[in-house]
């Protein structure tokens, strides 16, 4: 049976990138792997299981990177969405606004997202029900 292990997303500045999934997620650079075009971070806390999110520095890059018009996102759940929202908001960087996501009359989750310093978004989950 396969086993998801990371997600890899690419990043223009490293020290930027780790410092914002720190103070926002409390991920911590458990590895960091240099090659003479590129350099691999695999970030990752104590509750993932294992699962890294690795961010991609190509040396030399100055632009950003298109990130098309593909809605992908990664997302993480948390015990009280509104206390993070506001603890995100209070460091500056900027949550957007929370959401009651419902089928019909059935809630299925609250959540809102915020973006990562590249432009990547990062959906936010109240802990719960499938996202228990």
């Amino acid at each position: 049976m396969a086993k998801l292990v990371h997600s890899m997303i690419r990043v223009l500045d490293e020290a930027r990138s780790v410092e914002f999934y720190h103070r926002a997620f409390g991920l911590q650079v458990v590895d960091r792997v240099a090659f003479p075009e590129f350099t691999l971070i695999y970030l990752n806390d104590p509750e993932t299981g294992g699962f890294e999110l690795e961010l991609t520095v190509n040396i030399g890059r100055t632009e950003p990177y298109d990130l098309g018009d593909g809605y992908g996102h990664l997302a993480v759940v948390v015990d009280d969405l509104d206390a993070e929202h506001e603890r995100l908001d209070a460091a500056g960087l900027s949550p957007r606004k929370l959401v009651d996501f419902r089928n019909g009359e059935e809630l299925v989750g609250r959540f809102f997202f915020i973006a990562d310093p590249d432009g990547y978004q990062i959906e936010v989950i109240q802990k719960g029900g499938r996202f228990g």
